[in-house]
């Protein structure tokens, strides 16, 4: 019997992706961070909004977002709402820097937004984004209670 005997390729080292990963984005009233632990309590967790009418404006929310492979260094975080295909430009409600402490990091941001104001109903856009980069585009109906 003959064996060849094929050639190993060079294996290539395993990198990290160096664009952020977005591991959740929750909307909640308040959020405990216990001092002993570290550990993070999201309370009153919510998706969407009702109110009788409108403009109507939401006293006090939390966007609880938590990231990883960001690489060492200042980061920048920009949230934006706005209603797809309107004539209106979206708002920038968060914009704001932040560390971390390289790629291999979980990174926890508590965005406390006051008096966030819709002015009709709808299916608003939010787009987060970390430095200029887009890392989440999704949705936050605001309904009208008949």
């Amino acid at each position: 019997m003959h064996y060849s005997s094929a050639q190993a390729s060079p294996r290539k080292p395993n990198h990290m992706s160096t664009s952020p990963q977005i591991l959740a984005w929750i909307t909640c009233d308040s959020v405990y961070v216990d001092p002993a632990t570290g550990k993070h309590t999201l309370l009153g967790i919510f998706s969407n909004l009702r109110a009788n009418e409108f403009p109507v404006t939401h006293p006090r929310m939390i966007w609880f977002l938590s990231f990883s492979d960001l690489t060492l260094g200042s980061h920048q975080l920009k949230i934006s709402i706005g209603i797809p295909l309107s004539d209106e430009q979206p708002r920038v409600i968060i914009d704001r820097s932040f560390d971390s402490p390289g790629p291999h990091h979980r990174i926890n941001l508590i965005n406390d937004i006051h008096r966030l104001k819709f002015e009709k109903p709808g299916n608003y856009s939010i787009l987060i984004e970390i430095d200029d980069q887009v890392v989440l585009a999704s949705t936050f109906p605001i309904t009208q209670i008949d």
